[in-house]
C-alpha cells in the first residue's frame, strides 16, 4: 500500500489547497491524454488520484492520519476496538452460562455491522481509468459510399485499417473502433470515426435512390435505342422507349445505397431532350411539320 501523502509529493501536515494544487499538477503530468501509449504515466495517474481521493475527503484523512485506515482506505486493524473486560482473549460468562456473553465490552453485532456496512473498510480507491478516445473524421466519395467500398484509413498509433462502410450510411453516422483509441491502465479506449459523404457532379442522392438526369438527342427520343449510362458501378446499357419525353424517368435495379435491410436502392434516370442550337435542317424540318396536339392540357392552360 502507498503513503497517499509520499503519492501526492506533500508533506502530512499539508494544508487542504497545498494537497489539492500537488494533485491538478501530477494529474495535468500523468493524465492519459497527454501520454498516450505509455502505462506506467497511467499507472501513476490511477495512484494519484486514489490518494487525492483519500486525502481530500476531511473524514478519510483523518482517520488515516490516527492510523485505523491505511492508504488504500482500508481498516488498519479491523479487530483493534474489540477489548476484553478482563483477561485475554474472550472468557466465559462469569454466571456459568459458557459462550461469549460478557466476553468483550460491547456488541459483536455492532462490531461487524461496522465492518461489513456501517463503513469499516472505508471507500475503495477507483478502477485504474481506461485510456480516452480518439476522434477520426472520414470523407468518403459519393460513389464509394453507394457501393458500400471498405475505407482504408490511418490512425493515430500508424497502424491502417480498411474500415467496412455500414449498411445506410449518411453523413454524420459514426463508427466505433474497439480498444483502438489511447492506452491507459483500465484497458484502451475506443477511436469515434465520423463518415460525411462527398457530393458528386451528376449523381444525387434520394433516400437509398440514386438519381440522375440523362441527356438524349432528339433522334434517341423518338426513334428509341440502347444508350450508355453510368452508375455507381460502372456504365451499363439503358433501353430508351420510342417517343420518350424529357422528364420520363426509367429505372435500374439495384444501382444505389445499401439499405439497413440489407437490400440495395435503384437509379433513377431521368431523360431530358438535348436539342442542338440553330441546326438548319432541325428547323426546316420543324417549319414543315405541323403538331396539332396541346401538350398542356393537362395543366389547365
Amino acid at each position: 500500500m502507498a503513503d497517499p501523502y509520499s503519492t501526492l509529493g506533500v508533506a502530512r501536515g499539508a494544508s487542504d489547497a497545498d494537497i489539492k494544487k500537488a494533485y491538478r499538477k501530477l494529474a495535468k503530468e500523468l493524465h492519459p491524454d497527454t501520454n498516450p501509449n505509455n502505462p506506467k504515466a497511467a499507472a501513476r495517474f490511477a495512484g494519484v488520484t486514489a490518494a487525492y481521493d483519500l486525502l481530500g475527503d476531511k473524514g478519510k484523512r483523518a482517520r488515516f492520519d490516527r492510523g485505523e485506515i491505511d492508504g488504500d482506505g482500508n481498516p488498519a486493524n479491523p479487530f483493534a476496538g474489540a477489548r476484553s473486560s478482563g483477561g485475554g482473549g474472550f472468557r466465559g460468562n462469569p454466571g456459568g452460562g459458557g459462550g461469549f456473553a460478557g466476553a468483550v465490552d460491547g456488541d459483536l453485532g455492532d462490531m461487524f455491522e461496522g465492518l461489513f456496512g456501517g463503513g469499516g473498510f472505508g471507500r475503495r480507491a477507483a478502477p485504474p481509468a481506461r485510456g480516452g478516445n480518439v476522434n477520426y473524421r472520414l470523407s468518403v466519395p459519393f460513389v464509394d459510399a453507394a457501393a458500400a467500398t471498405p475505407q482504408r484509413i490511418t490512425l493515430q498509433d500508424g497502424k491502417t485499417i480498411d474500415l467496412k462502410i455500414p449498411a445506410g450510411v449518411e453523413s454524420g453516422a459514426q463508427v466505433r473502433l474497439a480498444g483502438k483509441g489511447q492506452p491507459g491502465a483500465g484497458g484502451n479506449g475506443d477511436a469515434i470515426v465520423t463518415i460525411e459523404i462527398g457530393t458528386h457532379r451528376f449523381f444525387t442522392r434520394d433516400g437509398d435512390n440514386v438519381r440522375l438526369d440523362l441527356p438524349i438527342t432528339l433522334g434517341e427520343a423518338v426513334l428509341g435505342g440502347k444508350v450508355k449510362v453510368p452508375t455507381v458501378d460502372g456504365a451499363v446499357m439503358l433501353g430508351i422507349p420510342k417517343g420518350a419525353t424529357s422528364g420520363k424517368i426509367l429505372r435500374l435495379k439495384g444501382k444505389g445505397f445499401t439499405a439497413k435491410s440489407g437490400e440495395r436502392g435503384d437509379q433513377l434516370v431521368t431523360l431530358m431532350v438535348d436539342l442542338p442550337a440553330d441546326d438548319a435542317a432541325l428547323n426546316e424540318f420543324v417549319q414543315s411539320w405541323a403538331d396539332n396536339r396541346n401538350p398542356r392540357a393537362d395543366i389547365g392552360v
